[in-house]
């Protein structure tokens, strides 16, 4: 019986025209460039302006970009995921509300949430699907509007995060390319280090929850930092040594973009080249659930046919995990 492996065989993009420089935000809080780019790495980040837009405005977009270029018929698409921390509206499906839009009348469709770690772990949640056979095309997209969780007048949060989207099409092989393997953790205990207090069902909005400014992400900085770095640079040693590869068997890590200094600690723990590295951090910031699609779709014209891709993300909740996977094709 020949194996059905899930891989990618298409990817699409999607970043807002507004850029918001780190001389911009030197006139909006205490900070300047020298600050933020030694500490993070980022020079700029994408921020969606427009009125009455949301993530899924930006998911779409990614989809759309996607389809035109492989000119994939939407009806043909089975299953929709939106990896997301930032849905459009609490109940309503933001995926749901991306399917119809983009034409994908024939799918059906979900949101997956778990912060910064969503697409990854909605590559393993499209791989599933994929790998049970019954599913031939899974259209799996990482977006989020981090800027409609952002207090412009915090200097710690602020100069983080951006907005953005990216797609990916997952596909059934039968050459051994694409999902190889996993490791998926998370810790409950690290929620209060990372989150936005108020709005969920734990804390409804009040004018007291918008007075005290709680309806914007805050960080511990410190705490997040020391176990992303451990956490994400832990599993990504952890599928390396589960599947006998050495650093030399790596073409490519595609990292979380949090942090500049997260990433270069989880290449050093691998003993791996910065040139094997994937990194667009300093032109979007941190897009939350759309960085590694990001990375992929920026990379896209020079990945080949059986590289081996490391993807490793680390995010709130906490939640961590690195997956395996072998590209599956090359760019026309």
């Amino acid at each position: 019986m020949i194996k059905i492996t899930a891989a990618i065989t298409a990817v699409g993009k999607y970043v807002p025209d507004h850029v918001l420089t780190n001389e911009m935000l030197e006139k909006m809080v205490e900070t300047n460039d020298e600050w933020i780019v030694s500490r993070t790495g980022i020079k700029e980040r994408r921020i969606l302006k427009e009125p009455g837009k949301g993530t899924s405005f930006l998911a779409i977009k990614a989809a759309e970009n996607l389809i035109a270029k492989t000119k994939l018929d939407p009806k043909n698409i089975e299953l929709v995921i939106v990896a997301t921390a930032t849905q459009d509206m609490q109940a309503a499906s933001t995926a749901a509300f991306v399917a119809s839009q983009i034409g994908a009348t024939e799918a059906f469709a979900f949101d997956l949430d778990s912060a910064c770690s969503s697409f990854l772990y909605g590559m393993s949640a499209a791989a599933r699907y994929i790998e049970s056979g019954k599913y031939k095309k899974v259209l799996l997209i990482g977006a989020d509007m981090c800027s409609s969780m952002i207090d412009y007048t915090d200097r710690v949060t602020c100069i983080i995060f951006g907005d953005g989207a990216g797609a990916v099409l997952f596909e059934p092989n039968t050459e051994g390319l694409g999902l190889q393997d996993e490791y998926l953790r998370t810790d409950g205990n690290g929620r209060e280090f990372l989150k936005v207090a108020a709005g969920g069902s734990l804390s409804r909005p009040s004018i007291e929850t918008v007075n005290n400014r709680q309806h914007f992400i805050r960080q511990e900085g410190r705490t997040v930092f020391k176990f992303a770095v451990s956490n994400m640079a832990d599993a990504s040693e952890k599928i390396l040594k589960r599947n006998n590869l050495t650093n030399e068997d790596v073409t490519w890590l595609a990292p979380h973009q949090a942090n500049k200094r997260i990433i270069e600690a989880t290449a050093n723990r691998m003993n791996l080249d910065m040139n094997k590295v994937m990194m667009n951090i300093h032109k979007y910031g941190n897009t939350t659930s759309a960085t590694l699609p990001l990375l992929i779709s920026d990379y896209e014209d020079q990945l080949k046919k059986g590289d081996t891709i490391i993807f490793a993300a680390f995010g709130g909740g906490f939640s961590w995990g690195a997956i395996y996977l072998k590209w599956a094709y090359n760019q026309q």
